[in-house]
């Protein structure tokens, strides 16, 4: 037994130049949850060919050319997500609520003066939107009969010289050499030699029955877009719109892996029971842009087109980790192993780009008393790409992601009809998984409904959203690779207030 209690008192930061990233962290941000306006999200945000709402300027930047009138909105949420995970078939549940700024802005129209001139309106506008809201808890429980999370260190073990992990320093290491080093001072690895120069490792931890496990995932923060806009109408039938988008984004995941075992004892001290802990977080900054029009068929029919470019990020993490162990033999069981190198690693910075999407849009507009809204996007999520790409890590990572990634379809259906001065709202959405194989993460359906009133120049409107979809939560990345299967389901309510003049 090499320590009874390993606490390696190396406080403060390291910073290196060594990656951490993994797909998941990627799809992080490709992906975009239904936010906005209590209009825009009541009819599931198909509004690429309707425009007249600050966020259908997110979906067709020609929207804001349709306002007639100068108009400011804000809107609050309330969110709520429950997860359903099923791990070896025991099933738990978590859940998470919280209560946020989901939308402001305002647009302001300029209208010509001249009758003569085919350019019948300017527009400008500032939107902020709050594209994915990351408050989420995740738990999953169960016995696998199988595999222990000692697999886990082993992998990146293997090919570790022993005298590294036996005589390094944690934070010299590499993220690799860093998860062997844990494994290794924690009790859960064993070298198959004890000469400087091994490279091969076994596990630590009891064997010849089951392992129980726990896995817990707690995380929060944003991703948000500020879009600055511009938009023209031509004639009485045409419109067009410019974005330029500054996105920002602040998410911080904390994970603790449990594992207990009640396999036979014997004269040797072997891994009782283990948690494992890891606190992430990422922030950074992004830009993108969009263009779009708006073509006014007849006046009950309208086209929309929009072309949204990649999102350009800069990102950066910060990692932390604790191991704590617990071993025993026939005899007694010994006091926690806990290696706490008390370190942030502070990686260096990288570029990630995200897929840009094409949408097309149709509306068809009955008169005053209502109209129906249909919007198609497509996204190939396989041109993700990190960078620098000369870099052999990236390399091998993009290469991982353009093979399990694909394209995918999303399409959104909305209706609103008016009675008087109420408005009422529905719609549908769906999307389509952005990964190959859709075990990983499933489509992706919603149905939203929604209220509205018109008090003239200041109306009021509420929706509601829900959400259900699928995926496999895989718990590390190599070595121990279970997972379990998530049902995730959200329901959002929001307000709106907008004031027109």
């Amino acid at each position: 037994m090499k320590k009874n209690l390993l606490l390696f008192l190396v406080a403060g930061l390291t910073f290196s130049t060594i990656h951490s990233q993994e797909i998941k962290d990627a799809m992080r941000y490709t992906q975009s949850e239904l936010h906005g306006t209590a209009r825009f999200t009541a009819m599931s945000g198909a509004f690429g060919a309707l425009g007249g709402d600050l966020s259908s300027i997110n979906v067709n930047p020609a929207g804001s050319a349709v306002f007639n009138n100068n108009q400011f909105a804000t809107t609050m949420g309330s969110y709520s997500t429950k997860n359903n995970s099923d791990y070896f078939g025991t099933g738990t549940s978590a859940s998470d609520s919280n209560f946020d700024l989901n939308q402001a802005g305002g647009v302001f129209v300029f209208k010509t003066r001249n009758p003569n001139n085919d350019w019948k309106k300017f527009s400008m506008s500032i939107n902020y939107e709050n594209t994915n809201n990351y408050d989420n808890s995740l738990f999953s429980a169960g016995t696998s009969p199988v595999n222990s999370v000692a697999n886990y260190f082993i992998s990146y073990a293997n090919g570790v010289p022993l005298d590294l992990l036996e005589n390094g320093n944690y934070a010299s290491l590499d993220n690799g050499a860093q998860q062997a080093f844990l494994g290794y001072q924690g009790y859960i690895i064993n070298p198959v030699s004890n000469t400087p120069t091994n490279t091969l490792y076994t596990s630590n931890v009891r064997s010849g029955g089951n392992y129980h496990q726990e896995n817990s995932t707690y995380s929060h923060g944003y991703n948000g877009k500020l879009i600055f806009n511009s938009g023209l109408q031509y004639k009485d039938f045409l419109y067009f719109g410019f974005n330029l988008n500054s996105h920002f984004t602040d998410y911080v995941q904390n994970t603790n892996f449990y594992e207990s075992n009640n396999n036979p004892l014997d004269a040797n001290y072997e891994v009782k029971s283990l948690n494992f802990s890891n606190s992430l977080h990422t922030y950074g900054a992004g830009f993108s842009f969009q263009v779009g029009a708006i073509a006014k068929l007849t006046n009950e029919m309208r086209l929309g087109f929009a072309y949204e470019s990649p999102t350009w990020y800069n990102l950066q993490d910060e990692l932390s980790q604790r191991l704590t162990a617990i071993s025993s033999n026939i005899a007694e069981t010994l006091p926690p192993d806990v290696v706490d190198p008390f370190v942030i690693n502070y990686y260096a910075p990288y570029d990630l780009r995200t897929p840009g999407s094409l949408t097309g849009s149709f509306a068809y507009i009955f008169g005053k008393s209502g109209l129906i809204s249909v919007d198609y996007k497509y996204k190939d999520y396989s041109c993700t790409e990190f960078s620098p790409t000369n870099d052999p890590y990236y390399r091998g990572l993009n290469s991982a992601m353009h093979n399990a990634l694909g394209s995918s379809n999303e399409v959104r259906v909305g209706a609103e009809y008016k009675i008087q001065n109420f408005r009422l709202r529905g719609g549908y959405r769906f999307e389509g998984s952005p990964y190959n194989n859709s075990a990983t993460v499933g489509d992706l359906n919603s149905f939203s409904g929604g209220l509205g009133y018109s008090f003239g120049s200041i109306k009021l409107d509420f929706s509601y959203v829900n959400v259900h979809s699928t995926s496999q939560n895989q718990f590390f990345s190599q070595g121990f690779t279970e997972s379990a299967r998530i049902n995730t389901y959200k329901n959002n309510f929001t307000m709106t207030v907008i004031f027109e003049m």
